[in-house]
């Protein structure tokens, strides 16, 4: 859920910066500006980065998220009218993939929710992590949606970390041993060195990892702690698009947005089948229409011959007929080869299907291919 999203909104605003500015900018990353916020495009470069985390274990700050929790009198039932997920089935200490959706259908923004336990944030109930480019938005459409029972609380103080890579779990495990019992979309309350870490076990490269909440405070004591492992470096967004892309995972801004619907965007699994029968959603009819009838166009994977690469804006094509239109692209380290992400009509969406794509004033050829492009590696019960 969480990536490198468009942040046209904020560009005439001036930049805010990080808990760790000066921590990135002291091991050389170069900074954008993003989300509204400096924050490091990458460190030693994105090829080298991205390799490191596939084979190792790479620190990103996505300390621009927006950190959210919810607490009052009916919580449960409010959250399930802005969210097309399950929440009262939701066991502490788990977490989902979820959706804000308008009241056409359209995908608003996608983030994560979470139960939590153990007295964790001032005894909140429910705790969402959501797009830093569409926070604001993205607050002020739940205010307007939540009754006045619950009480809406964004962490402004509040760091967040991501921990990803095959060596991702004995790295965390030696700074916090209990760290080693969780599974993928479990969370918990973890104390290190007296400070209070939420931590769960997920992330958006594909690899094992962690996202970690800690106090602004206290983040760059732990990112230090992180960095001196031998399995550790600092990595940039740079390599978190390249990576989360072979993972096959959807972008906001840019693979999805208000214009496009979640059945299309292959992401009914987040619509349990209590909530399709029930609904009672924001957005419920669009999704059950679509279940039936099937959507106008798919989000599909395009596997890309030759050297160059597409990008997002490439339209693609059938003989005079465009079919589509690229959303995300580029080179894929660990594939060998370009890859991409894309809209396509629904005739033209199935696996194996060749395609053509405009780029620079001539067209390549590609095929929708299955994704994920690079197999994912959560860590799951055996």
């Amino acid at each position: 859920m969480s990536g490198t999203q468009d942040a046209t909104h904020f560009e005439d605003l001036p930049l805010d910066a990080l808990p760790l500015d000066a921590w990135h900018r002291a091991r050389g990353a170069r900074m954008v500006g993003f989300a509204g916020y400096h924050m490091p495009i990458q460190y030693d470069g994105i090829m080298a980065e991205h390799s490191w985390t596939r084979e190792h274990a790479g620190l990103f700050d996505v300390s621009h998220m927006g950190q959210l929790t919810f607490s009052g009198e009916g919580v449960d039932e409010a959250l399930e009218h802005i969210l097309p997920s399950d929440i009262k089935g939701l066991k502490p200490f788990r977490q989902r993939y979820s959706m804000l959706l308008d009241a056409e259908g359209g995908i608003l923004d996608d983030l994560m929710v979470s139960r939590l336990g153990n007295e964790a944030f001032d005894g909140a109930d429910i705790y969402m992590v959501v797009n830093g480019a569409t926070k604001y938005d993205d607050i002020g459409w739940i205010i307007e949606h939540l009754p006045d029972a619950v009480v809406m609380n964004h962490m402004a103080d509040q760091a967040l970390l991501a921990l990803q890579g095959p060596e991702a779990g004995d790295a965390l495990a030696a700074l916090i041993p209990e760290t080693a019992d969780l599974l993928f979309m479990q969370s918990g309350l973890f104390t290190w060195r007296g400070v209070q870490l939420w931590i769960s076990r997920s992330g958006y490269t594909g690899e094992d990892g962690f996202e970690i909440s800690i106090p602004a405070d206290d983040v760059t004591l732990l990112a230090d702690a992180l960095c001196e492992l031998p399995q550790v470096k600092p990595i940039g967004l740079g390599a978190r698009d390249s990576l989360r892309l072979e993972a096959g995972l959807p972008l906001y801004g840019h693979d999805l947005s208000p214009a496009v619907s979640t059945i299309g965007a292959d992401l009914g699994f987040a619509i349990q089948k209590r909530r399709r029968e029930e609904g009672g959603f924001i957005g419920h009819a669009r999704v059950m229409k679509e279940l039936a009838d099937g959507p106008g166009a798919r989000r599909v994977g395009l596997k890309i011959e030759g050297r160059l690469p597409a990008r997002e804006g490439a339209t693609i094509h059938i003989g005079a007929t465009q079919v589509g239109e690229v959303t995300s692209g580029g080179f894929a380290p660990s594939v060998g080869a370009p890859i991409a992400m894309g809209w396509v009509s629904l005739p033209h969406s199935a696996q194996g299907t060749a395609l053509e794509i405009e780029v620079r004033g001539k067209r390549i050829a590609a095929v929708v291919a299955p994704m994920p492009f690079v197999p994912h590696r959560y860590r799951r019960k055996a």
